[in-house]
């Protein structure tokens, strides 16, 4: 690091306790008011240190937070990204948004998801501000709306921001360089029966019943399939049914019956082929039963998967800063998604790091490690003057 930089850690974890303490629950989730608060935060943070920056409207009250720092003529452009919304806090075990401090964590809800990344980054941009030290790279930070459902904030930045030449995004990666993800593909299985009185269930044909003959056929065909699928840093592909519902009471034969399904995707698979093979299934499960009606309805959710070659010069770069400050490190892979796909999809070469277990996520007790806090400032910030 050049001695001229100086990353002071108690003032960015002041900054991380303050996010931390503002309700940023997705407003699809239960309890969630949005991101309204904490941008006004992060743009009056800005504002205050004389970062210039803007909000991009994405939708009503929730708006992305952009700001940005001009390098040299011709130097590279760097992003810094990190979701500001969080998960509900209905199964936590401490107040969500007290932020707790005990030995070196600190606990609160996104404290690990993702605002400690948050909190990093912008107290890096601060410190570029303030600091004279030369930096050939123009740094471009945003943070998003709407990572925790539907990562329409991503897709709403790479809309009308030009191309760059990378991108660090801040999701808890316990500090190790991610290049890969597995994406993610939700969508719902109808089948349809025809309901009867239960007292002659001859009558009609149960939907549940049917159901439980695809249920089967998934839990029993697909580990076959995915077993010849493999990649060296993400296993195989894995598919989970996470919802049922049917019926609409106990003495009725039920005519619907609906699951949702969350199928984790590896590189080299879409949309399409993941289609082709519940196609495939559903044919033959109906040439075996004619009275089988099943329906797929359109993805609810689809974000690919993410796959960034060593070749490229973020990995380079991260990892030879990330190595410098904690010794010699391997790029790794997640089951995780994340908005970084949305940056690749448009053309900017992506990793993935941050501070934190995923874990912790989401968990009972979220928690970040405040040590691995101040170094991914301190990684995020080698990388902008090194790249």
């Amino acid at each position: 690091m050049n001695p001229k930089f100086a990353l002071h850690a108690e003032t960015l974890f002041d900054t991380l306790a303050d996010l931390v303490s503002i309700n940023s629950v997705n407003p699809s989730l239960p309890g969630g008011p949005g991101e309204s608060a904490i941008a006004t935060y992060i743009g009056n943070y800005f504002a205050k240190h004389s970062i210039p920056h803007q909000f991009q409207t994405v939708f009503e009250g929730r708006p992305n937070v952009i700001a940005r720092l001009e390098g040299e003529p011709g130097g590279s452009t760097l992003v810094l990204e990190a979701h500001m919304d969080t998960a509900s806090t209905t199964c936590m075990t401490r107040d969500p948004f007290l932020p707790e401090r005990q030995g070196n964590r600190l606990y609160g809800r996104g404290s690990c998801d993702t605002k400690g990344g948050l909190a990093a980054m912008i107290h890096v941009l601060r410190t570029l501000r303030e600091t004279a030290v030369r930096r050939r790279a123009t740094v471009i930070f945003v943070g998003t709306v709407d990572e925790e459902f539907g990562m329409r904030g991503a897709a709403k930045f790479v809309e009308g921001n030009g191309k760059a030449d990378g991108a660090i995004v801040a999701e808890p990666t316990d500090l190790n360089t991610v290049v890969a993800s597995k994406g993610i593909l939700r969508w719902q299985l109808r089948v349809k029966g025809r309901a009867a009185h239960s007292s002659k269930p001859g009558l009609g044909i149960s939907a549940i019943t049917k159901m439980a003959k695809v249920l089967t056929a998934i839990e029993e065909r697909f580990p076959a399939i995915f077993a010849q699928r493999y990649h060296p840093l993400l296993g195989s592909p894995t598919i989970t049914v996470g919802v049922i519902r049917g019926g609409v009471q106990v003495n009725q034969v039920p005519d619907s019956c609906l699951v949702d399904i969350d199928r984790r995707l590896i590189p080299g698979e879409t949309q399409e082929t993941v289609w082709q093979d519940f196609e495939r299934l559903i044919a033959e499960l109906r040439a075996a039963d004619r009275d089988l009606n099943v329906v797929m309805e359109p993805p609810t959710f689809a974000n690919g998967p993410l796959e960034t070659t060593t070749a490229h010069r973020i990995v380079q770069v991260v990892c030879k800063v990330s190595s410098g400050l904690r010794g010699p490190r391997e790029v790794v892979g997640v089951p995780f998604g994340s908005d970084a796909t949305a940056l690749a999809d448009a053309g900017i070469p992506c990793i993935i790091l941050g501070p934190g277990s995923v874990d912790q996520a989401h968990a009972e007790e979220e928690y970040v490690d405040l040590d691995q806090v101040a170094a991914a400032a301190e990684i995020y910030a080698g990388a902008a003057l090194e790249f």
